[in-house]
């Protein structure tokens, strides 16, 4: 399902956490990234509850960035399959949603996004390669 041809490292460079990512596994990076996009998401949450237009569509441009430029194009939908298939679905209809937000100021559509991406982010911190070879 990761793409090696992909650079989902990229994505999260470009929100300021360089620190380990040189050294990051592929599965770690798919974490960062999913972290990266949660912090987005709610500090525009916070922006949009404060009333600031610029620094809400800031955080959620930050976002919709990692989903497409880092979680989507990190699949492999040769070797993903259906799942690859479904995840590409997903990330585009929260992309769409977080659009969505950010014209209407609609908490409740980045609250729907964060409860998706945490789903999937701890599905994927279940199949943590590392902790499989202990």
């Amino acid at each position: 399902m990761f793409g090696s041809h992909n650079n989902p490292a990229r994505a999260y460079v470009d929100i300021g956490h360089e620190s380990d990512i040189a050294t990051a596994s592929p599965h770690r990076l798919i974490v960062l990234l999913f972290e990266g996009a949660e912090t987005a998401i709610n500090t525009a949450r916070a922006h949009a509850e404060k009333g600031n237009i610029a620094e809400r569509g800031g955080s959620l441009s930050k976002a919709i960035d990692i989903i497409s430029n880092g979680l989507k194009v990190s699949l492999d939908m040769k070797q993903g399959g259906e799942l690859a298939v479904r995840l590409s679905a997903l990330y585009d209809y929260m992309v769409s949603r977080l659009l969505w937000a950010n014209m209407k100021n609609d908490v409740s559509a980045m609250r729907e996004v964060l409860s998706l991406l945490g789903e999937i982010h701890g599905a994927w911190k279940q199949i943590d390669p590392e902790k499989r070879k202990t």
